[in-house]
């Protein structure tokens, strides 16, 4: 049957289980938008094209549902960009559909006209621009399945205005989603791996952001539990284990490390990485890291095993299929627990290096407002955070205790993610807390977002740890010897007012300088959200100067704690 490729690929979309879309429409894009009315898609008008990106990115972080960021050309379709970075270095499969100037004006230089698929080409696992509208449904079907394969990511779709409003000959019910296929392990180097386990006195299992993208956590967990073996994550893996499991032995890493990860790792002779990538941030120097130690490398994507440097063993397979390939094998073999006093010294271990947050001072140590956080939400809360040093003290303070509950920006560290995450995830999963934890800095950065979580009646609760400080960037300044730029004397001292932007955003919102304001104003934050359908902005006054720990090397991390 005849249609316009505007109705075509909405209907495309519908077919490949596009239920939401965060977007705004523009004179470039409105074809698509005249089907998108009467579609079952939700759609949630943004207040920047940035933040549609961010939002779908929350949805399929919390959902594990893909999401459509859609809007105009020019000016509008480059913001898209930098969430689509922040989406390809997680691995978050986000679709994003964009206008553009007819086809016979490209190359004119006509008005809000850009290759946004050659702009995009290293933050995307590819992009189109649609120039017949015969190719719609093979690029769509593409599409739909790159996302989905390997190692997940974003595409962008580019449609001109001229190819929106083109007919082609097109019957929905003859497209067919493609199959994924799922690549499971060579078991001969599963086998090898199992070995190597075997002549191993101290091994370590990495748990990395791709057991939660795979769902295989539990699995990773019981492959430890049989073997005794420690368990360290990788940031974005942060609650895919426990806190107070027995064999949680916490994070690696030089900034949002924990010191008994960086222990237990330091003290292991075998490194079993899943679903990792290594990244500079985890590894910290690379021959402290590597020195006296074997690596097994095991993930999707063939490119990741020795991007960094070269493991002794690298499979190439889907994480789940692996631990489970892993777990027959070890039992195949009869393989035992593996050193089993080391395992059972961690719980102990963890008690003993855990940093202090206890502190009573006003303004509020920023560690103690962790403190307060983890006391007020339970574990099925979902937590956003972009970065800086609070990212920073989020990661190596806050107590996840479930897979996919700790959803940050980790590979980009994108300032601006933190609020329209939070209402993707609230629209994603409406029954639970979504609480953002963002510097008074970053909160600036797409904090007009909160104007649609408000608007939508999708509430998120905001807490703001004001040091009226760039503190991350005072912090590496200072190894340099100098202080410039970066501080914001008026973000607290009531020049620039958190609390009333809060309130212009739709938001009940409070300012506190104590503990126990912070511990009363979370009360309040859970029992307002849940009762008004209003946000909550918290905007908690913090010691200024407090820098964060961290190193060069995981065998030389900083304290800048106080000790009372």
């Amino acid at each position: 049957m005849k249609m316009t490729v505007a109705q075509a690929i909405v209907e495309i979309m519908c077919k490949e289980g596009i239920k939401t879309a965060f977007g705004i429409p523009g004179a470039a894009i409105n074809p698509v938008y005249k089907y998108m009315e009467h579609a079952p898609i939700e759609h949630f008008t943004m207040r920047h094209e940035e933040a549609c990106v961010h939002a779908a990115d929350g949805y399929q972080r919390a959902k594990h549902e893909i999401a459509l960021a859609i809007c105009s050309a020019g000016p509008g379709a480059t913001n898209f960009v930098t969430g689509l970075y922040t989406a390809f270095i997680d691995s978050m499969p986000v679709l994003c559909v964009v206008g553009q100037a007819n086809t016979g004006q490209l190359g004119q230089e006509p008005f809000q006209c850009v290759d946004m698929p050659d702009i995009v080409k290293t933050v995307t696992k590819k992009a189109w621009c649609v120039m017949k509208a015969e190719d719609l449904p093979a690029i769509m079907n593409e599409a739909f399945y790159l996302m989905r394969e390997g190692r997940p990511g974003p595409v962008l779709v580019e449609l001109p205005l001229d190819v929106q409003k083109a007919e082609l000959d097109f019957d929905i019910d003859s497209y067919v989603p493609r199959e994924v296929p799922v690549p499971g392990p060579d078991m001969d180097r599963i086998k090898q791996a199992v070995q190597m386990i075997k002549e191993s006195k101290a091994p370590v299992l990495i748990m990395g952001g791709g057991c939660l993208i795979d769902g295989c956590t539990d699995q990773v967990v019981k492959l430890a539990e049989m073997l005794q073996i420690p368990v360290v994550t990788t940031y974005q893996a942060k609650g895919g284990i426990p806190e107070d499991h027995p064999l949680n032995a916490g994070h690696v890493g030089i900034q949002v490390g924990q010191p008994i990860g960086n222990r237990v790792f330091l003290d292991s002779d075998l490194v079993i990485g899943i679903g990792n990538r290594f990244s500079d941030r985890h590894t910290g120097d690379l021959k402290t890291y590597c020195e006296g130690r074997r690596f097994i490398h095991i993930n999707i994507e063939p490119s990741q095993i020795g991007m960094v440097f070269e493991p002794e063993l690298g499979i190439v397979s889907d994480a789940g299929l692996a631990v489970q390939a892993l777990i027959t094998e070890v039992e195949a073999a009869g393989l035992g627990p593996v050193n089993p006093a080391r395992a059972e010294a961690i719980p102990a271990l963890r008690e003993e290096l855990a940093r202090r947050m206890d502190y009573d001072c006003s303004p509020i140590m920023p560690h103690r407002v962790f403190q307060e956080v983890n006391e007020a939400f339970d574990d099925e809360t979902y937590f956003t955070v972009g970065c800086g040093i609070t990212q920073i003290w989020s990661g190596q303070l806050q107590t996840i205790n479930k897979a996919g509950k700790y959803l940050p920006s980790g590979g980009a560290g994108t300032l601006g993610y933190e609020v329209p995450a939070a209402f993707g995830v609230k629209v994603a999963q409406p029954g639970c807390h979504s609480v953002t934890l963002v510097g008074d800095f970053g909160l600036t950065f797409m904090g007009e977002e909160i104007a649609v979580a408000s608007a939508f009646k999708k509430p998120i609760i905001i807490v703001v740890v004001n040091n009226a400080y760039l503190g991350l960037i005072r912090q590496n300044q200072s190894g340099y010897g100098f202080e410039y730029a970066v501080d914001m004397p008026y973000n607290q001292d009531g020049t620039i007012d958190y609390v009333k932007l809060g309130e212009a955003y739709g938001c009940v919102a409070e300012r506190v300088f104590s503990p126990d304001g912070l511990k009363d104003a979370l009360v309040r934050a859970k029992a307002s959200t849940e009762s008004s359908g209003r946000c909550y902005l918290i905007d908690a006054i913090c010691v200024k100067l407090q820098a964060c720990d961290m190193g060069l090397s995981i065998a030389n991390i900083k304290s800048w704690a106080p000790e009372v």
